[in-house]
């Protein structure tokens, strides 16, 4: 059956985290996704522990359905090669500092002259404009200068990282959603399209409701715990032996909360929480008087309880039990595949459910440089003329060092 972008040739010079995602999606919906690597180091992931029979984990795990094709772009037949591959393509994709695209030759004007109608995107810390533009930016950096670790946390706590890597993936998603608008384009009108993001800007781009109401009303979001800055109870409250989250955020839940949940229908005529106003203004008390409750058994019973009353709510579980969790599997969240160096592995599945097949895992990542020959050979390149370029160290023929 055929994937939605099979056919599309994507060239994929990203690397570690923002860049890689975007491609991964690409490639999962069926795009020909080709990584260039720098060598001897790949992709700085690929140095990520744990790594079995050498090879990375975390790399193996954002990197499948890819080739791999190591090369020097900073020899004049390195990027030669690189042009090759770009005038085949439909996207060119680059995750580097600004500059670093167009001191090697492989900026979007310089594809642009060999493949006219190319849609090429950048990832960078800061963007490609503005004062910023030449400064580092890893993830963290992103998440602290757009606000989000101080809306993050404990109250009056230090400032806290979001769990995982936000600002890399929400630079990664934005890129892919901009690159299949710009596709559709491209079908419609025949036209290429340059586009460019940033860690910052994406990461700031996804805080709608704080935005909304520090221009609404100058309001400064700070680190609010697990609670909701516009209703309540919607947090996790502690159990017995955990904690719990509870949705109870509209009138006709928070009565089915008190009554049937917690059995405290007296809580309704508490003028501290007889509106939402009210609650809110006193999320301390209701806080205590919910912990009081729920102190009194542990979350596997109060879970079922919050289902019964149709009251949003589940546990807080650790991640080894997200993982093990029969809903997680029963979503097919939890894959495996066979890496040839790595063994069987375990796999991320796609969130995406659809009516007919719309991804697909095809291949394991790939190791440093194994499709080098494979992909220079496409481009008419001869065994011997491989083999020099190999000794000449303008490429790294993954297939050959395994050999050696």
């Amino acid at each position: 059956m055929t994937l939605p972008l099979e056919g599309v040739k994507v060239l994929d010079f990203t690397a570690v985290m923002a860049g890689p995602y975007c491609t991964l999606m690409l490639a999962d919906m069926g795009a020909d996704v080709t990584k260039i690597e720098a060598f001897p180091e790949g992709d700085g992931s690929r140095r990520f522990e744990p790594k079995v029979n050498g090879e990375s984990y975390c790399f193996a795990v954002l990197n499948r359905n890819k080739k791999s094709v190591a090369l020097n772009l900073k020899q004049a037949q390195g990027r030669e090669i690189f042009m090759r591959l770009a005038a085949a393509a439909d996207i060119v994709i680059e995750n580097y500092r600004p500059g670093v695209a167009k001191k090697l030759g492989v900026d979007y004007d310089a594809v642009k002259a060999v493949k006219h109608d190319i849609i090429y995107a950048s990832i960078s810390g800061f963007g490609q404009t503005g004062p910023y533009r030449n400064k580092g930016g890893f993830d963290i950096i992103a998440q602290g200068m757009s606000g989000i670790m101080r809306m993050t946390g404990e109250p009056d706590g230090r400032p806290a990282k979001v769990g995982i890597a936000m600002n890399d993936i929400a630079a990664g998603s934005t890129a892919l959603y901009a690159i299949l608008g710009a596709y559709v384009r491209k079908l419609k009108t025949g036209e290429g399209t340059y586009l460019e993001t940033s860690l910052l800007e994406a990461g700031l781009a996804w805080t709608f409701w704080e935005f909304g109401a520090y221009f609404g009303s100058g309001e400064i979001p700070t680190a609010n715990g697990t609670r909701h800055r516009r209703t309540t109870p919607y947090q996790a409250y502690r159990t017995q032996d955990g904690y719990v989250t509870v949705g109870a955020n509209n009138d006709k839940l928070w009565i089915n909360f008190c009554v049937q949940v917690l059995e405290k229908p007296q809580l309704l005529d508490d003028p501290r929480f007889s509106s939402l106003p009210a609650r809110l203004e006193n999320i301390d008390a209701l806080q205590d008087e919910i912990e009081k409750v729920f102190a009194s058994q542990p979350t596997s019973h109060w879970v079922p309880r919050l289902d019964a009353a149709a009251v949003p709510g589940g546990p807080v579980f650790t991640y080894d039990q997200t993982l093990a969790d029969p809903h997680i599997q029963a979503r097919n969240m939890v894959t495996e595949i066979d890496h040839p160096k790595i063994g069987r592995m375990k796999n991320m599945g796609s969130p995406v459910k659809a009516s007919s097949e719309f991804t697909r895992v095809r291949m394991p990542a790939p190791w440093l440089g194994q499709h080098t020959a494979e992909v220079l050979k496409s481009l008419g390149y001869s065994i011997e003329q491989i083999a020099a370029l190999h000794a000449q160290g303008v490429i790294c023929d993954g297939d050959r060092e395994n050999a050696a």
